[in-house]
């Protein structure tokens, strides 16, 4: 079968990279071994404990920050506040405008706004003692992250605790520090939907009242062909202009938030 031009110019760059390829992996060792760099090994040490390698460290290290992105869209305020903008974007019926990156943005800055005593508390009660040299690494992590549970389990809704328990294979907790972290994460986040979906219905109702009003004229007036979108839309930026919406919203989102027991 005949190959297109584009198809055929791809498949000879895909030979010379493979070909190029084959030709170095050989002497990858030998350029490791005259670089000096560390191999990948495990040796036992104190206690029953395994030391690894430099460039294991590293790679565990890299991986554990490919998971912040992860932790702060399931462990803080984020979750709520850029799913309540993006309802309230398609409440106005602006399509794109703000721009998801505008909104993912404020989002961010809202997020630090609500999270900063709990941040600062956490590096206080954990972070700088360990870089003071006061604490171990394992207690100064148990101290940094009770701050977080605090404020996790002042917004986990008990409905949802309950099912993940039930799901985890636990009836009842005596007491909050033995909620399992993955349980009070997992029940965190479906509250906090929750709460944003309640939120957002809120925000739904002025804007479908200024559509169905429109549309009512609209269909009094025999004019069957215009959109009450494109009517209405002039109708709900001025609504949201007027009784200044943005601050409204960013002050209702920072005060929906309970503070940490």
């Amino acid at each position: 079968m005949k190959r297109s031009p584009r198809a055929a110019v791809r498949h000879r760059w895909l030979k010379r990279l493979l070909g190029a390829a084959l030709w170095v992996a050989p002497a990858l060792p030998g350029l490791a071994a005259a670089a000096g760099l560390p191999s990948v090994t495990a040796t036992p040490a104190a206690g029953g404990a395994t030391q690894y390698s430099l460039n294991v460290e590293v790679l565990l290290l890299m991986t554990l920050l490919t998971l912040l992105p992860a932790l702060l869209l399931s462990m803080t305020a984020f979750t709520r506040i850029v799913v309540v903008l993006g309802l309230l974007r398609q409440a106005l019926g602006t399509n794109q405008t703000p721009s998801n990156q505008i909104l993912v943005g404020l989002s961010l800055l809202l997020s630090f706004f609500v999270m900063a005593p709990v941040l600062q508390k956490a590096y206080d009660d954990g972070a700088r003692p360990y870089m003071d040299g006061q604490m171990a690494f394992e207690p100064a992590l148990a101290a940094g992250v009770k701050p977080l549970r605090a404020f996790m389990l002042a917004q986990v809704r008990d409905a949802d605790l309950m099912t993940f328990g039930k799901i985890a294979g636990h009836e009842s907790y005596a007491t909050p520090d033995d909620i399992p972290f993955t349980v009070l994460a997992a029940s965190f986040v479906t509250s906090e939907l929750t709460t944003a979906f309640q939120i957002g219905f809120l925000l739904f109702i002025p804007f479908v009242v200024i559509d169905l009003v429109v549309s009512s004229v609209l269909m009094s007036m025999g004019m069957m062909m215009l959109s009450p979108m494109l009517v209405s839309l002039p109708f709900k930026l001025m609504l949201f202009v007027l009784v200044d919406g943005w601050s409204l919203v960013m002050g209702m989102l920072a005060a929906s938030f309970h503070a940490a027991a």
